[in-house]
């Protein structure tokens, strides 16, 4: 019987095992174009364009510094901010629901994605616990964000699934869906950016 492949191909020419991957099979290339055309709200969203997982995972960075106040705090924590859905360019943008109804085999498989990125990129496989809170904190104000200016909830329902945001300037923030190229261009562009702040720090 022939073993079933494992490994998917990507436009860089990496083969990433997906049971086992390795962290020198991770290219950011690959991270932004995947990331650039999976949909949230699996395209149930408002607008010509998709909004994207590189989008939302730029606006959550942004969240995430504004959080912290002042200059953002150090570049690694905004660069993991930045990384914090990057094993959706492997498995998709599961919507909440799903994930809960796969369990913990699902929880086990994204994770070992993610211990695999953060070592290509030098960071810790385990965030500090401050770190995992705040990003989480901004993950669900961005979906917020999303649910009520983009995705058909009305403020009250978003307050019970998401929350209301809490932090300063929240209500100038708009979202503009965008091609799939700009958003793969954008999102390297903060990735190289905070890489190389991350890389010149102390």
């Amino acid at each position: 019987m022939t073993t079933p492949r494992a490994w998917q191909r990507m436009l860089s020419g990496r083969r990433l095992d997906l049971l086992d991957p390795s962290p020198v099979d991770i290219e950011i290339e690959d991270i932004a174009h995947g990331l650039a055309f999976v949909a949230r709200w699996n395209g149930q969203t408002m607008g010509d364009h998709a909004f994207s997982v590189a989008e939302h995972s730029m606006l959550v960075e942004d969240i995430f510094a504004r959080m912290v106040g002042g200059d953002g705090g150090p570049a690694k924590w905004r660069l993991a901010a930045l990384l914090h859905d990057a094993a959706e360019y492997v498995i998709g943008d599961m919507i909440s629901p799903f994930k809960t109804a796969l369990g913990l085999d699902y929880k086990a498989f994204e994770a070992k994605l993610d211990a695999a990125v953060h070592i290509r990129f030098a960071l810790p496989t385990d965030l500090p616990k401050g770190v995992r809170q705040r990003i989480k904190r901004a993950d669900h104000a961005c979906a917020w964000l999303e649910a009520t200016q983009i995705a058909g909830f009305s403020e009250a329902e978003a307050n019970k699934f998401f929350g209301r945001p809490r932090f300063a300037g929240w209500q100038d923030l708009r979202l503009h869906p965008l091609p799939a190229a700009a958003a793969r261009a954008a999102f390297l562009s903060r990735f190289n950016a905070l890489f190389d702040a991350a890389g010149s720090a102390p």
